[in-house]
């Protein structure tokens, strides 16, 4: 069996949409199963529901980068029940009383 990157089934999916071809022509064409599109194309509504779902609930995907810290002044808050939020040491006093209020809060 043969794994596909996302990139890959991304590229049939749209394939497909634009081909105006039936499911099985599509599929002989691109050499894979029906059941495999079929599966394919059942993901990507799901996963396209749940975006509309999380979106509407007011999260949104973020993309988190590290920057260059020094590790001497990491800051870690270790919650009551075992979450920890780390962050470079960067806080004025009244953000980080804000920070904690928040997290006590949880």
């Amino acid at each position: 069996m043969q794994k596909r990157t996302a990139e890959e089934v991304e590229r049939l999916l749209k394939g497909y949409e634009e081909s105006g071809l039936s499911r099985h022509e599509y599929s002989q064409r691109e050499g894979i199963p029906v059941t495999t599109l079929d599966y394919y194309r059942q993901r990507y509504t799901r996963r396209a529901a749940a975006k509309r779902r999380a979106l509407a609930a007011g999260f949104v995907k973020v993309k988190l980068e590290a920057a260059a810290v020094d590790p001497a002044r990491i800051f870690t808050l270790v919650l009551a029940n075992g979450r920890r939020i780390e962050s470079g040491w960067n806080f004025v006093d009244a953000d980080l009383g804000r920070l904690i209020k928040i997290a006590e809060a949880m």
